[in-house]
């Protein structure tokens, strides 16, 4: 029971971090209705960011954290401006395949960089624990559940208090209908770019963080966050953030006892056992656990 409590605190933390990053498709997706296929990039340059001010400019980790996320949320704010905001009108389809190619441009820029070696991050928590119970859990992994969690909290609140998010949950419901009220949908789409770049830097925080080390395939794990934002539904935060738990905690179970119950499943099956929760739950719900569907009237 205590292997099993075990695992479930670490999936939660893991699933933390997943609702994290989730939650920058399900912005990007709201306000744009286009899926952001750079979102792992964005994570990438991030963590990158983080690792040249702590490591390299020799800056406090917070100091560090803080520029990344800024510097990421201009990122966020150029990319809209510059690029996509001259695809407005144009096919989603086109879209899409620029924000493709945007993620191959920026990990390559990463690599040119930084290298591909391994780095070390130089997050404050390295391998210390702490003790709830008979539970021990790794620094790295409360750390990333505390901060998930007040982040889930001030987006909770910004989008129900704040003015920005009453208008990003305007633009979202009805483009039109928030333009002729007034509301800048430009500028919530350069918002949910910046907001979505910051929360990826976060994420890539922790991904990142020991045990796990700084390499350019970092951004490839945001795909294993993927499913989290579909399960949830893609326009649902809510369910971003349920979606990214439920995630975490399947991919750290199935993790564990797989090799043992299936080992013929292979070694990384842990991967694939997230997609096929998340076609078996779409095949029931096809908009997600908490996507709203969409009703046309002709």
């Amino acid at each position: 029971m205590s292997d099993l409590l075990q695992l479930l605190a670490q999936g939660i933390a893991l699933g933390a971090i997943y609702g994290l990053t989730a939650l920058g498709f399900v912005i990007v997706y709201k306000a744009t209705q286009v899926i952001n296929f750079a979102h792992g990039e964005l994570l990438l340059l991030g963590a990158y960011l983080v690792y040249a001010f702590r490591n390299q400019a020799g800056l406090p980790f917070v100091a560090s954290v803080a520029l990344a996320v800024a510097t990421m949320a201009a990122v966020g704010w150029a990319i809209e401006r510059g690029v996509l905001r001259r695809m407005v009108g144009r096919p989603t389809f086109a879209v899409v395949m620029i924000t493709i190619g945007l993620a191959i441009v920026f990990r390559q820029v990463a690599a040119a960089i930084w290298g591909f070696d391994d780095l070390l991050l130089g997050d404050p928590w390295g391998a210390s624990r702490v003790a709830v119970g008979d539970l021990h859990v790794g620094a790295t992994a409360v750390a990333s559940l505390v901060t998930a969690g007040a982040l889930f909290v001030a987006f909770f609140l910004f989008f129900r208090a704040s003015k920005a998010g009453i208008a990003m949950r305007a633009t979202a419901i009805d483009q039109e209908a928030a333009l002729a009220v007034g509301i800048p949908v430009r500028a919530v789409y350069a918002w949910s770019w910046m907001i979505a770049a910051a929360t990826a830097t976060v994420a890539g925080i922790f991904l990142s963080a020991f045990p796990a080390t700084l390499h350019p395939g970092l951004g490839f794990v945001a795909f294993r966050a993927f499913p989290a934002a579909i399960l949830g539904g893609l326009d649902s935060p809510g369910g971003a953030v349920v979606g990214g738990l439920i995630v975490g905690v399947t991919e750290l179970l199935v993790q564990s006892y797989q090799p043992q119950l299936a080992p013929w499943l292979g070694d990384n099956f842990h991967v694939a056992g997230s997609y096929l929760l998340m076609i078996g739950v779409l095949v029931a719900r096809p908009y997600g656990l908490f996507g709203r569907r969409e009703v046309e009237r002709v």
